[in-house]
């Protein structure tokens, strides 16, 4: 078995960044909603404008430079090659962290936060807060593999933890939010003793038919969020759970398309009061569409929505367990709902700000729920 653990450098062909300009210019646009707003989707205009600001603007090369600066690594788990940036803390009693993203995120919603998390100390911080950081990649996104056999949530777990021992450590934490709150979960579930506990900032633990009944008016809330999701915005998750080769095809091939296919969400689920350049530049949000684009993962990333979309909220985790719910993350949770799956929370935060990309939105805000979070951890 290989277990070999090798450096990766980013070095895209020129022809790759050539071929993508050529097709942004040659983009066929739809007519415009017959609506103002985004009720429809992306507006024309906006749209129009983020695929003038990559053709003319943006720079790949300087996203490229940042992660061959910060440790990029590849090595192969249970038959796929994971990508994964890989910081050690100059503190010698740091706690190791594996931090998983979602979709339509990338290991790029962690670039702020890792020098914060790593050395607390140089960043205003206590150093007895100090993580070892690693960031995967899931499979079929970014720059790992794209499996050719299914890699379900469990499975996704099970290769983390077999990363974080790859890398010496025997005793870790893991933290996540969308997929990564699910694979963050699984590995908290999976009774492996070098698992000490978890954060989750998207907290998944349905509420039961007596607890809607009782809800509280925070819960009513939170009810109401869901119940918005569920007949307005899961349209993209049972398209993905349903046909993602279909879907794959389109994407792949137009780079306009893959982009506003992931614009929309970033809209609809940052803390952006409408807009998503209140929360983040263009160029940032164009980072993390690179990470879709350049190695063709439209159609692996949205496999994992067919692969464990049903499963999401499976397990109870008996390990303990902090929460931070963001404001305006995608659907409203409670403690009460969340105690049924995690029976040992040991830090429940609510932060004033941030939404579903709370460490790409609220980098200090992010750093601090996991620093208060991890303490009772240590």
């Amino acid at each position: 078995m290989n277990e070999a653990i090798t450096p990766y450098y980013l070095n895209v062909a020129q022809a790759e960044l050539d071929d993508l300009a050529a097709r942004l210019a040659l983009t066929r646009w739809p007519e415009p909603a017959t609506v103002d707003g985004w009720d429809q989707g992306v507006p024309l205009d906006r749209a129009r404008a983020l695929v003038a600001y990559w053709r003319d603007s943006y720079d790949w090369r300087a996203c490229e430079a940042r992660l061959n600066a910060i440790g990029q690594f590849r090595t192969t788990i249970d038959g796929a090659g994971i990508h994964f940036l890989h910081v050690p803390s100059p503190e010698p009693d740091a706690l190791p962290l594996v931090i998983t993203h979602g979709w339509p995120g990338s290991v790029i919603e962690f670039l702020k936060v890792i020098g914060p998390l790593t050395d607390p100390a140089a960043h205003g911080g206590n150093p007895r807060d100090a993580f070892h950081v690693v960031v995967p990649s899931l499979p079929g996104y970014g720059f790992s593999d794209r499996p050719a056999d299914r890699w379900p949530v469990p499975r996704i777990a099970a290769a983390w933890i077999t990363l974080m021992k790859r890398l010496g450590y025997d005793r870790f934490v893991a933290q996540g939010g969308d997929w990564g709150s699910a694979v963050s979960s699984a590995i908290g579930a999976s009774g492996d003793p070098a698992v000490a506990g978890i954060h989750v900032n998207m907290i998944v633990s349905p509420p039961s038919p007596e607890d809607i009944a009782g809800a509280t008016p925070q819960e009513q809330q939170a009810l109401a969020s869901l119940q918005r999701y569920m007949a307005d915005g899961n349209g993209y998750a049972r398209q993905q759970a349903t046909r993602p080769q279909t879907l794959g095809y389109a994407l792949t091939d137009s780079p306009a398309g893959q982009a506003m296919w992931i614009f929309e969400k970033f809209r609809e689920w940052s803390d952006c009061g409408g807009d998503p350049l209140n929360a983040l530049t263009m160029d940032e949000l164009l980072d993390n569409i690179m990470l879709y684009w350049l190695p063709g993962t439209a159609a692996s990333s949205a496999r994992l929505y067919w692969e464990s979309f049903n499963d999401f909220a499976a397990g109870r985790i008996e390990v303990p367990v902090a929460c931070s719910l963001f404001p305006k993350e995608i659907f409203g949770a409670s403690r009460r709902w969340a105690a049924r799956r995690y029976p040992n929370i040991v830090y429940w935060g609510e932060p004033p700000r941030g939404g579903h990309f709370a460490a790409f939105e609220q980098p200090e805000l992010f750093v601090e729920e996991l620093r208060a979070g991890f303490r009772a951890m240590r």
